[in-house]
């Protein structure tokens, strides 16, 4: 950092104040503000801990992480695998690998919120269709569960981010050396003996990129649940955004609102940062 000239901090200034403003202070104030009894303008008192005590006896706020964390493992696995497969897939020698790279990633690019009531349409009106047409009567009321809301959930974060987590995998797919699969292919290993012990070794970096946004997003939603259950039937499929975002803004307890936010920002910082750890020990240098 000695070394760098005057060009290098005139260009990196900016990102800094950027990240700053945006960034840094306002948590620094979120911080603070969840020790007071701050009603989003002004704050008269320091109240210590009292809102970290109350949050832990908060039996919504609990089953809304519960529910979250529950949701996050599901999502990540599913999302890790259709990523790799569909990278996998698009990687080999197709006229079409092009095209279904696009259609693949397409769903990334639309809205939360747009989402979110295109699925809800589909879970209502057209699952009930179909249910009607072919008399299955577990297709009649999705949504109206906890089950299936939780599932419904899940299957619309991966129809739309399972294009994204596949440009992952196949940027590292694309860096593997092709003599080493053209050497294994001489020595007679197969396609799964290639991939177990070259292909899945070499992508290692992937997984810990893929997990660590995965895991990070998962935990974050807020648009989708908000359009596609809004929380119901009874809270039950309520995050752990949308509780922070009902307890700050609805139920107009910002500090309180805040303090939550401030455990569930620890919360996710933990599980990240050992994710990365852990991965970042299996990763292989070409």
């Amino acid at each position: 950092m000695k070394n760098k000239d005057l060009a290098f901090w005139i260009f990196l200034t900016p990102v800094i104040l950027s990240l700053g403003i945006v960034v840094v202070i306002p948590l620094l104030l979120g911080v603070f503000y969840s020790f007071t009894d701050w009603n989003g303008l002004s704050f008269n008192n320091y109240i210590g801990l009292d809102h970290y005590t109350r949050l832990f006896q908060d039996n919504r706020f609990l089953s809304s992480l519960w529910f979250t964390i529950r949701f996050s493992i599901v999502t990540v696995v599913i999302l890790n695998v259709l990523g790799l497969g569909l990278a996998l897939l698009v990687t080999q020698s197709l006229k079409s690998s092009n095209y279904l790279r696009t259609i693949f990633f397409m769903p990334n690019l639309i809205g939360g919120l747009i989402l979110g009531f295109i699925w809800q349409f589909i879970f209502i009106g057209v699952f009930s269709d179909l249910g009607d047409m072919l008399g299955i009567p577990g297709l009649d009321g999705w949504l109206s569960t906890t089950t299936t809301g939780f599932w419904g959930l899940v299957i619309l974060t991966s129809w739309q981010l399972a294009g994204y987590i596949m440009i992952i995998y196949i940027a590292y797919l694309q860096n593997i050396p092709g003599e080493l699969v053209e050497a294994a292919k001489v020595d007679g290993a197969n396609a799964y003996q290639r991939f177990r012990n070259i292909t899945f070794p070499l992508i290692a970096p992937a997984f810990t990129v893929s997990m660590f946004l995965t895991l990070s997003t998962s935990f974050k939603i807020y648009d989708q649940n908000l359009s596609l259950t809004n929380g119901g039937p009874f809270n039950s499929t309520e995050m752990v955004a949308m509780n922070i975002v009902y307890t700050a803004f609805s139920s107009n307890e910002m500090a309180y609102g805040q303090a939550k936010a401030v455990i569930f920002f620890i919360f996710v910082a933990m599980i990240a940062v050992t994710q990365v750890y852990y991965n970042k020990k299996r990763e292989v240098d070409l």
